[in-house]
């Protein structure tokens, strides 16, 4: 599928897993339901929706606060840029996003601040 020098990556291993998965269901979809069935966008949002409460629900039950206002603040729109921002290499996070420019990564999805040196 996907490989490196020879070996499979990541990504290779996954979508690997994920067509052995799909093999029973005759759709031209990748994400499926345990039915068959392709996943929309508002089922997505709904996991996401589902999965982010409780995450809050867990640093809650942790005595967090703090980590449970942040994790209820998080988006299902702040993906993109938070897998931009993770990644340093500004050409990186564009390949990933699909830009041709990293201007538009950096403009739009790039979410880190300046790193400053401390004064003496």
């Amino acid at each position: 599928m996907l490989e490196v020098d020879g070996i499979e990556s990541s990504l290779g291993a996954l979508i690997r897993k994920i067509l052995e998965r799909n093999a029973p269901h005759s759709s031209p979809y990748l994400l499926l339901t345990d039915n068959g069935k392709r996943v929309t966008a508002p089922m997505l949002r709904h996991r996401w929706d589902d999965a982010r409460e409780e995450a809050v629900r867990e640093a809650v039950a942790a005595g967090d606060q703090v980590l449970a206002g942040r994790i209820s603040q998080f988006q299902f729109r702040d993906i993109r840029p938070k897998a931009a921002s993770e990644i340093t290499d500004v050409d990186h996070a564009s390949l990933l996003l699909g830009h041709t420019k990293g201007d538009i990564t950096e403009r739009v999805y790039r979410r880190v601040g300046a790193l400053a040196k401390p004064t003496k």
